[in-house]
């Protein structure tokens, strides 16, 4: 038996005692897991230094370090997250359909875990935490695969995980990191079907493409944002400026953030400067269609049609001057990854248009992509962004981490 196998076994082996985890202990181990982390704060920060070392050294950009770095205030962030799902709502045994046939059999349809859940994840060790937790409070077991970046940090959080779940009486085999950094290792994981009852990847376009086009277990696609802002004609140009400023430079690296702006042909002359202006502070660089370029000048480098296609996760965004709603929402529905959009205006008629004929996950009027995030949404932490159909769409939280079994019961009826 591989070694991934190995911890494909020990996660089936550790799920009959999760699905019959009551809430009580669920929600004990949880809170041991936030208070761990807090006392393991030091060791934490020291094993994440070594990863952004070797950051540095292999030239990792400034945006990428920063989704790797934790501190004092984001490890306290995480726990309070943990601590979050604790208050949570827990899905396990509710009914969501109950009917008595007219034979007289009751029919109940119940929520219970996925079963054992592989992640694969790049770097951001934040998500080792959120995934685990996540999952242990639905009453599955994870095997966690993160990026060879982040292996320092994800092994020390992997471990105080792991020993504040034994110390409550429950399998500390619910979580497990696979330590082996190869590409081996993940091919072997997306393969594991005869342990995993679903693989989520969460991370930029070539891990999520590679995992759908090699796994051989079921996969929910989580993650690329290829983010659009149109402004309309009758946007207010200062909240538009507002919401592209924050969509594009509060955090650029995440996949809320936006890459991609579309401006009404009748605003742009007196919107694009504004929002330039608001892009400068952070250096975004603009990559701009021909009439982009008439507005704002040499400084707008020519955008290809990749450029239209891409989720940068830098200070860069691709920016289109557009004849109407409809273009704009035909651009979008070319290139978009079915993510989040949004439009600024202040007709009700584009609102709508636009919220009606958009097909991503989020659709937004007058407010930053930003917000999409089961935290924002009120769901607590998420294990990912779904951005297609089937099963979950949007900010997946506790509730998406659960199938359904029927309970049928009667006094001796035949068919």
């Amino acid at each position: 038996m591989t070694y991934v196998e190995t911890l494909g076994l020990n996660a089936k082996n550790a799920g009959s005692q999760m699905g019959a985890a009551s809430p009580m202990i669920k929600n004990n181990a949880l809170k041991a897991i936030a208070d761990a982390l807090i006392a393991g704060t030091g060791d934490i920060i020291e094993a994440n230094k070594l990863d952004l070392e070797n950051a540095v050294k292999n030239g990792m950009s400034q945006s990428m370090q920063d989704r790797l770095r934790l501190d004092e205030g984001r490890i306290e962030g995480i726990a309070k997250s943990v601590l979050q799902l604790v208050e949570a709502q827990d899905p396990i045994g509710s009914v969501d359909y109950g009917t008595v046939r007219p034979n007289g059999i009751k029919v109940c349809k119940t929520r219970v875990p996925l079963g054992v859940i592989g992640i694969i994840f790049e770097s951001r060790p934040n998500v080792t935490v959120d995934a685990a937790t996540l999952c242990l409070k639905a009453g599955n077991t994870v095997i966690l695969k993160g990026g060879k970046e982040a292996i320092n940090s994800n092994k020390k959080l992997t471990e105080i995980m792991r020993a504040a779940i034994k110390s409550v009486g429950l399998p500390e085999d619910a979580v497990q990191l696979i330590e082996d950094t190869t590409r081996e290792s993940t091919n072997e994981l997306m393969k594991l079907s005869q342990y995993l009852d679903v693989l989520i990847p969460r991370g930029g376009a070539g891990l999520i493409k590679a995992v759908v086009e090699n796994a051989k277990v079921p996969v929910i696609e989580t993650g690329t944002g290829n983010c659009h802002v149109f402004v309309d004609s009758s946007a207010d140009i200062e909240m538009a400026a507002n919401i592209v400023d924050n969509g594009k430079t509060q955090r650029p690296s995440v996949c809320n953030a936006v890459e991609s702006l579309l401006v009404h042909k009748d605003i742009a002359q007196k919107a694009l400067p504004v929002i330039k202006e608001r892009l400068d502070k952070h250096n975004v660089e603009i990559r701009g269609c021909e009439r982009t370029a008439a507005i704002l000048g040499d400084c707008v480098v020519p955008a290809t049609e990749q450029d239209y296609a891409t989720e940068f996760l830098d200070y860069i965004i691709s920016v289109k001057v557009v004849d109407s709603a409809d273009e704009a929402i035909e651009h979008i529905r070319k290139y978009s990854t079915g993510h989040s959009e949004c439009i600024v205006t202040e007709s009700l008629i584009n609102a709508e248009k636009f919220q009606r004929e958009v097909d991503s996950a989020a659709v937004y009027v007058n407010a930053s992509t930003r917000f999409t995030d089961g935290g924002e949404f009120g769901f607590g932490a998420e294990i990912g962004i779904s951005t297609q159909k089937l099963h979950a769409r949007g900010p997946m939280g506790l509730n998406e981490l659960t199938t359904v079994k029927y309970l049928i019961n009667g006094n001796g009826q035949i068919r």
